[in-house]
């Protein structure tokens, strides 16, 4: 996701390569990133922080504890810092600095590999309107950004952070329906992803409400209604549902 991240910087001419330092412990994931990206790189949390602005936390939840405890004396209070961290509140966080500082939370997903992802963000109380605006601009270099209540993280989760695996097993089944009618198996997967990209990009482009989209599509007494029955029949959007709130209950345990 970081390197998602710095890739959306970089080709929206946010950032130049230059301006950017980005830190790992492990030297070749290092290497990479300075040899692909041009960018700044060091093994070092601490000498990142005292040469940025503006820091990322990008890390898994379970090191978060440690790389705060490299960082924290050197974290000023005018700096901001935003974390991609899944599962880590504003509280959590806030405690493990144990002082004052400028932190925004976000959940970003795996769309912005390809600057399409989807991004909740929230703060804390001592980031600015400005500041905040500033941030979900550059969060939308790789997609797009909205504000949300932290309340709301969980759910943010299930309907984006989780979801591209939904669409991925719905792509999987649709493809293996076609090849059940004899369509070969990379062409069945061409027209689902294109089906599934393309009817995304209507509803968001045209601003058509799904309903709407799903009953121009079903003609009396035509195939894709009774697809729909049968979808209905099996209980297609309870699962969706149920499945999406044990993401959701799963968050809130983290």
């Amino acid at each position: 996701m970081a390197k998602a991240i710095i890739e959306g910087f970089i080709n929206t001419g946010t950032y130049k390569p230059e301006e950017i330092i980005a830190s790992d412990r492990i030297r070749d994931a290092l290497d990479y990133a300075a040899n692909r990206l041009g960018i700044h790189t060091t093994t070092n949390n601490s000498e990142l922080v005292l040469e940025s602005e503006l820091i990322i936390i990008a890390v898994k939840p379970q090191v978060i504890e440690s790389v705060i405890s490299e960082i924290s004396d050197v974290v000023s209070e005018q700096k901001l810092v935003i974390s991609i961290v899944a599962g880590q509140t504003i509280k959590r966080i806030e405690e493990l600095f144990g002082r004052d500082i400028k932190l925004i939370r976000t959940m970003p997903n795996t769309p912005a590999f390809v600057g399409a992802g989807m991004t909740a963000v929230c703060s804390n109380g001592n980031v600015t309107a400005t500041e905040l605006e500033f941030a979900c601009r550059l969060l939308s270099s790789f997609g797009k950004a909205e504000v949300v209540p932290e309340k709301l993280m969980d759910a943010v989760v299930a309907v984006s952070g989780s979801a591209p695996a939904y669409v991925a097993m719905m792509v999987e089944a649709m493809a293996d329906a076609a090849v059940l009618e004899g369509m070969p198996r990379d062409q069945a997967y061409r027209f689902a992803e294109q089906a599934v990209y393309g009817t995304a990009k209507l509803l968001s482009e045209k601003n058509i409400h799904p309903a709407i989209l799903k009953d121009m599509v079903c003609s009396p007494a035509g195939t894709t209604i009774e697809a729909v029955r049968v979808l209905e029949e099996r209980g297609f959007r309870s699962s969706i549902i149920e499945a999406m709130k044990a993401c959701s209950d799963v968050s809130a345990r983290l």
